[in-house]
């Protein structure tokens, strides 16, 4: 994010001036339109708020802006002493469209931490840098050529990636499936993005977890689908509760993330594994898998997924190199009937004509390489390291006000606040302290959940960050 340069020849308000004029100039902020304020512009930018008030000063003398008490300060429709004609309408398209925007606190969250990079983030669900296997990659790319073709691949994905899913998949998970049952996406989001709007209809209902990753996701709701939740417990969901959303609702299609769940960090039973797939079999019922944690198990054997003991083909499986090597790949996979990945294929060629081959290239190699392995079991104990830190740090400063159940894999441990706070109050304050989580809310959850993201924070900051974050909580109940 742009900031003025205190070292300039140029005053700060001059050059906070000139840089608004240079982004209503090119368009950014449209004839009509409302600026930040003088106190939130201060904050993003770093000056004190009296900088700001004379570089507004300095743009209304222009003409360019126009202050209005109680309204704010706007764009003048009539900047430069010329009355546009037709200007459209930014704001309202902005707010239209059927695709929804972000819930508020996950667009909260984006915004503290683009504005704030020394937050330490309990927020992101990704691999922190020195958890990624930056170094085993960047010795793949220098002994490969990834030049060879840089033209549209296959709608499906890169061939040799998807035959080396076939290979993977059968070691590390036991499913069995061809390279013509898998299409390759940029992630597990892009796959369910893909199922939404390709395999439903508005309208649909569909079953979802409770609490579940899927309710911080508006996508469903974009798709227009009705969402019947699927409360989960320490055994994971209940089969008979599909069975009754199904009499009740006519559901679609149920979503399932049976390993280390986002967020609860629950496993799904074996049990209720076996009695889910016959009730999804009896019905004829759809089950989309999603399996991002599966590989990051602690200790032992990971838990098989539900594909791996589907013998009737009722569930589409959802991988994704995002939670066990670099989100930055950008390289997810989907397995599911060919007929299913033909249409989904069809489709995301129509959006985007198919992945960089690059990356596809690189997560092939890195697939068959011997440097896989190694990885996933630094991964592991370096993530169980990490989970063993952050609940020394809550058992230290939080021993009596919070409870969790320890997970055994996963990159999330999900908390019961004991005392009753507001969920926003709690974030801004933890943010105004220099810490950011993910409020249960999000996730469907009644307010008083927490959830605390361990793999992105360096380990020496977890103990400081959860210090921070008590300090917050006490504040709110001593209100």
């Amino acid at each position: 994010m742009w900031k003025p340069e205190r070292n300039s020849k140029k005053t700060l308000y001059e050059q906070i001036a000139d840089h608004l004029e240079q982004r209503i100039s090119y368009g950014e902020y449209p004839p009509g339109s409302l600026l930040p304020s003088e106190r939130k512009l201060a904050e993003q930018l770093g000056v004190n708020r009296s900088t700001v008030i004379l570089a507004f000063a300095e743009l209304r003398a222009l003409g360019i802006i126009e202050s209005r008490t109680g309204s704010g300060t706007r764009v003048s429709r009539t900047k430069w002493g010329a009355t546009p004609k037709h200007t459209p309408n930014w704001s309202r398209y902005a707010e239209g469209g059927s695709f929804l925007p972000n819930l508020p606190f996950m667009r909260r969250i984006r915004e503290a931490l683009t504005q704030q990079p020394s937050l330490i983030d309990f927020a992101s669900g990704e691999l922190s840098a020195d958890l990624a296997p930056t170094k085993e990659i960047t010795l793949l790319m220098n002994e490969h050529s990834y030049t060879s073709y840089l033209g549209y691949d296959n709608p499906q994905g890169y061939i040799p990636l998807r035959q080396a899913l076939v290979a993977n998949l059968d070691r590390y998970r036991d499913i069995k499936t061809t390279e013509s049952s898998i299409l390759i996406t940029s992630g597990s989001q892009q796959s369910l993005y893909l199922i939404t709007q390709c395999l439903l209809s508005p309208g649909d209902a569909v079953a979802i977890e409770d609490p579940s990753y899927c309710y911080s996701l508006p996508l469903f709701q974009s798709a227009g689908l009705r969402l019947f939740r699927l409360p989960v417990d320490e055994h994971g969901i209940n089969p008979e509760d599909v069975r009754s959303l199904y009499k009740k609702h006519r559901i679609k299609m149920v979503f399932i993330n049976p390993n280390y769940q986002n967020p609860t960090g629950t496993v799904f039973s074996t049990e209720r594994r076996q009695q889910l797939l016959d009730v999804a079999s009896e019905l004829a019922l759809p089950i989309v898998e999603d399996d991002p944690f599966g590989l990051t198990s602690y200790e032992g054997t990971p838990p098989s997924p539900l594909k791996s003991m589907d013998k009737v083909g009722s569930t589409i499986y959802i991988g994704s190199f995002s939670k066990i090597a670099a989100s930055g790949l950008r390289v997810g996979w989907m397995v599911a009937p060919n007929s299913i990945v033909e249409r989904l294929a069809d489709a995301r060629q129509q959006m985007d004509f198919g992945l960089s081959v690059i990356p596809q290239q690189v997560a092939a190699q890195f697939l068959k390489s011997a440097h896989f392995e190694p990885h996933l079991e630094r991964l592991r104990l370096q993530l169980q390291y990490k989970r063993d830190l952050l609940i020394e740090a809550l058992q230290k400063e939080l021993p009596d006000l919070i409870s969790f159940m320890v997970p055994q894999g996963g990159l999330h441990l999900w908390c019961k606040l004991a005392p009753e706070v507001h969920d926003g109050k709690l974030l801004e304050e933890a943010i105004r302290r220099g810490v950011v989580f993910v409020p249960g809310s999000v996730y469907g959850s009644d307010s008083g959940f927490v959830r605390f993201t361990f793999a992105r924070a360096k380990a020496d900051q977890i103990g400081v960050g959860i210090a921070k974050f008590a300090e917050a909580l006490r504040e709110l109940i001593h209100e």
